[in-house]
């Protein structure tokens, strides 16, 4: 059976944290999110991360009981990628340990732009994080053909 649509890319995604100011504050200074919208009535706030939007919601907040996972620590998935642009990754990783953020892994592997740098960490709330750099090379042959 053919879908009856066209996937387009990720609208948004949710993240579960502990204190969402804490939460609107770390990934505004640490990730550079722009605001984005706010909801009080749910104990969620959404931030700009580029193009995406993400979405913070508080697990720990009454409002988001009907929602709330059985788990309430980073389980609710692997990871999340973010990808960035513009900057060295000596920097990157300088900018991170500023932050108190201890670097968990650090090597090239693929995303959806090709090979190249993906730094791990983790955010207050254990979320892992994945910091995922432009691309070195483009698909697996160009490794073995070394273009």
């Amino acid at each position: 059976m053919t879908v009856p649509f066209v996937p387009s890319g990720i609208d948004h995604i949710v993240i579960w944290v502990g204190d969402l100011e804490k939460a609107r504050e770390w990934y505004q200074t640490v990730l550079g999110c722009r605001p984005g919208y706010d909801y009080p009535d749910l104990a969620m706030t959404h931030l700009w991360y580029g193009p995406v939007l993400i979405g913070l919601w508080d697990v720990k907040d009454s409002r988001s009981s009907y929602a709330r996972p059985p788990s309430q620590e980073g389980e609710n998935m692997h990871h999340i990628a973010f990808a960035w642009l513009g900057a060295a990754e000596a920097d990157v990783c300088r900018h991170l340990q500023s932050h108190g953020i201890k670097i968990l892994k650090q090597l090239r592997q693929v995303g959806s732009r090709g090979f190249g740098l993906a730094v791990y960490f983790k955010d207050p709330w254990g979320n892992l994080i994945e910091l995922k750099g432009p691309a070195d090379y483009q698909n697996a042959s160009d490794l073995q053909t070394g273009l």
